[in-house]
């Protein structure tokens, strides 16, 4: 019987407003743009999404279970704008339904940078989510699914944390099913739950595209490849690559056609678990409410169900109750982001290089004042949007790069960035403290 696994990631970052090099002071971010996308996006996502998904717990009687993670700048915003949010999310956590992960609390990339800054900002968020929600995350989720064996030994050395989530890439899997817990190298107490990409995406990138194959994308057609990964499973469910071996995936193809469907059927191997990862914001937001989105995932759970050989558990219960079945070595970073599955969104070019390694530059002076304005400034500045926002990538990633994207063009982020940046670092050289 697999597990299925379903993770939403729920973040909206400080945006900055126009910046240039003859403003002064530190207003930095654009409080109206914040305020009317955060209303917008609640209104068209999270509020519908949130009390249909309580319905369906409830309907369920606790059969339908789920994992959400939220940045501290989304729960910031909602205080100060949708408290009423926060309230939906604190009765939906009440049914014991509803696992809350742990993160970085600015949504940042300081594991690459600074490990002290990573371990504050989780430690932070950890408080947060434990006054909110009076719970301790025991599964971590980085920023953006980027992951590592690096980082798997700076969450270990944690101490709080025994599951980590992480993208399934092909290049690191090898063949090898994304229907798996795995252990990092030398960490046997550390489990891996790997997004299974094609299902995941097939939700919110595929949905509403008249041009896929398998559209219209029917709950019960994604119950059906759901039930496919449960089929023929060894009774100790613990072998990685039943049937496969450990060669190249997915099996070389003549054709797009052809490419897809053998990606389709190694995201289909048997295995214990099904983890469904994505955007939150896929519900109403980047698939329109018109597009029938919500009324797939009305009817999923319940079809999912009907199979009678799936069951849905959060993060923590799979880690709790399931073996690793091997190890999975991942020496360069992975990540859910664009085709290439890597870092590329937010380190591919000289301007991001240039803006992050200014940003971390900066940070032991910063925290030698005990300027608490300061130092927040400073920490919303390393939230990894802005360098996204940087990003020099066009064709098929280069619309998921614009969504939300206040900037005209990449050079025209950088520039804004590096023009804050300056005034920031002239608060700091004017600090008393330093």
């Amino acid at each position: 019987m697999p597990s299925v696994c379903v993770y939403f990631q729920v973040h909206q970052p400080y945006r900055l407003r126009r910046y240039s090099i003859f403003d002064g002071g530190p207003q930095y971010f654009d409080a109206e743009r914040n305020r009317h996308i955060l209303k917008r996006v609640a209104e068209k996502c999270y509020l519908p999404t949130t009390r249909l998904i309580l319905d369906l717990v409830r309907r369920y009687e606790g059969r339908f279970r789920l994992a959400f993670s939220f940045t501290g700048t989304i729960l910031e915003q909602w205080r100060e704008h949708c408290p009423s949010l926060i309230s939906l999310f604190q009765e939906l956590a009440e049914t014991g339904c509803m696992e809350v992960l742990g993160e970085t609390y600015h949504h940042s990339l300081a594991a690459l940078y600074s490990p002290q800054e990573f371990r504050d900002q989780v430690e932070a968020h950890g408080r947060l989510v434990h006054e909110l929600f009076d719970v301790t995350p025991s599964i971590f989720r980085h920023t953006e699914l980027i992951y590592s064996n690096e980082l798997a030994g700076m969450v270990a050395t944690m101490g709080t944390f025994n599951g980590i989530l992480a993208e399934g890439a092909d290049r690191v899997l090898r063949g090898r099913s994304p229907n798996h817990l795995y252990h990092p190298p030398g960490m046997h107490e550390l489990k891996l739950l790997l997004k299974n990409y094609v299902l995941s995406d097939d939700i919110a990138f595929r949905f509403s595209n008249r041009g896929w194959r398998h559209w219209p994308l029917t709950a019960e057609k994604m119950a059906g490849w759901v039930g496919r990964i449960g089929e023929g499973m060894d009774s100790d469910q613990s072998h990685p690559a039943r049937g496969s071996g450990k060669g190249p995936a997915p099996a070389a193809a003549t054709s797009t056609v052809d490419m897809e469907e053998a990606e389709r059927n190694w995201a289909l191997m048997s295995g214990p678990v099904c983890n469904m990862f994505m955007d939150y914001e896929t519900f109403g937001e980047h698939q329109w409410k018109e597009t029938g989105i919500f009324d797939f995932l009305k009817a999923l759970p319940g079809r999912i169900l009907e199979t009678g050989n799936c069951r849905f558990r959060t993060p923590s219960e799979i880690v709790d109750t399931l073996p690793a079945a091997d190890e999975l070595d991942v020496p360069d970073p992975t990540s859910w982001a664009d085709t290439e599955r890597d870092l590329s969104a937010w380190v591919g070019n000289a301007m991001q290089a240039s803006a992050l390694d200014e940003l971390y530059r900066l940070e032991s002076r910063i925290k030698a004042t005990d300027d608490l304005d300061l130092l927040e400034d400073w920490r919303r500045l390393s939230c990894s949007d802005h360098f996204y926002y940087m990003c020099t990538k066009y064709f098929d990633d280069g619309a998921v790069h614009k969504y939300f994207n206040p900037y005209e063009s990449p050079y025209d982020s950088y520039i804004n960035f590096m023009n804050v940046l300056d005034n920031l670092r002239f608060r700091l050289d004017h600090s008393k403290a330093v």
